[in-house]
């Protein structure tokens, strides 16, 4: 096992469990930096700088490899945040049904010693059945995707929302990319099997 603490820069609960499947302990810190896009960035130029950004703003005393994350939900080349209240979830979904989108993820590896960053943007696309207003409506109040972007929750109901799924990794529709991860650890010398 390396030397190395294992960082991840977020405070989001998907993320974090999906960071317990590879069963390495780790500790969470909040990132703080500013995620306003520029003007012009593309959803993948954006995600990777965000992801880097996030690792590298959670400073530590101990060596660490800080994991930082970031994601966009892109429909028709409009970068689509979360919704945050119902209505929007509503128009968000109402938008998506029988369309294909895609997410971008960033990832970034941090090793606060070496002072390199692996990073990386992991592309899924997501195809929607032809859904009615009433549908979608039901699927927002019984699920209250209101903090996901996209306003679904793929590893739950969200699933019935769906036609099929394209992507090298189904861990990055929900945020964080572990297929990808695992290798840039093992990169590290940090080693998950």
């Amino acid at each position: 096992m390396s030397h190395y603490q294992l960082v991840l820069a977020s405070t989001s609960d998907y993320r974090r469990q999906l960071l317990e499947k590879i069963a390495i302990p780790f500790i969470t810190a909040s990132p703080q930096c500013d995620e306003t896009p520029y003007p012009g960035e593309s959803p993948q130029d954006l995600v990777q700088r965000l992801a880097q950004l996030k690792a590298q703003s959670c400073p530590q005393e101990k060596p660490s490899l800080i994991i930082g994350s970031d994601q966009v939900c892109v429909i028709q080349g409009q970068i689509i945040g979360k919704p945050h209240n119902k209505e929007q979830a509503v128009r968000q979904l109402m938008s998506q049904a029988g369309k294909n989108i895609t997410f971008y993820t960033g990832l970034a590896v941090y090793n606060n010693v070496t002072k390199t960053c692996q990073c990386t943007v992991d592309q899924f696309h997501v195809h929607f059945r032809l859904l009615s207003q009433k549908q979608i409506e039901h699927y927002v109040d019984r699920e209250q995707p209101l903090d996901c972007a996209g306003s679904f929750k793929s590893e739950g109901l969200g699933i019935a929302l769906f036609e099929r799924l394209e992507g090298d990794d189904p861990n990055a529709l929900i945020g964080l990319p572990l297929i990808r991860l695992i290798d840039m650890l093992e990169a590290e010398g940090m080693a998950v099997l």
